[in-house]
């Protein structure tokens, strides 16, 4: 079996862990992982975010994000109307807002400042070279 390079473990190594500090963060916020990104996703693409937008935006599988979304319609923290024959917009409750309010933006405004602490230039640059990765690692998944 093939090893990989240090740096590759390295870069593995350091997407667990951010991936582990978000989970940290929904645990400090009472929320599962899955309520924590619907939130963020709802607060980033605004109210009437829909149901589509929220998996493509967290990469969670659709069962997953029904299961959480029947949960916080449960907790009456958010509701879901028809957008058309297919697709569902979801929409939060005053409950709702206030509970993104005191979690999803929490996040969101600990994310800007680390990027506004930061150089444009040093912003700018991982972010093209995340894209980087990210459209070259799509290309060689399509070609398994």
């Amino acid at each position: 079996m093939k090893k990989i390079s240090k740096e590759m473990k390295r870069y593995n190594y350091l997407v667990g862990e951010i991936d582990a500090v978000y989970h940290e963060a929904s645990l400090k916020l009472g929320l599962s992982d899955s309520a924590l990104n619907i939130l963020y996703a709802i607060c980033d693409a605004g109210e009437g975010c829909l149901l589509q937008e929220i998996c493509f935006y967290t990469g969670i599988s659709k069962q997953t994000i029904n299961s959480a979304l029947r949960k916080l319609e449960e907790e009456e923290i958010l509701y879901l109307k028809p957008f058309n024959a297919k697709s569902k917009q979801v929409f939060l409750t005053d409950k709702g807002r206030k509970l993104a309010e005191k979690t999803a933006y929490r996040i969101m405004q600990a994310e800007d400042e680390i990027f506004a602490s930061w150089e444009k230039e040093d912003v700018d640059k991982y972010l093209e070279l995340t894209e980087k990765y990210q459209l070259c690692l799509r290309e060689k998944i399509e070609k398994l």
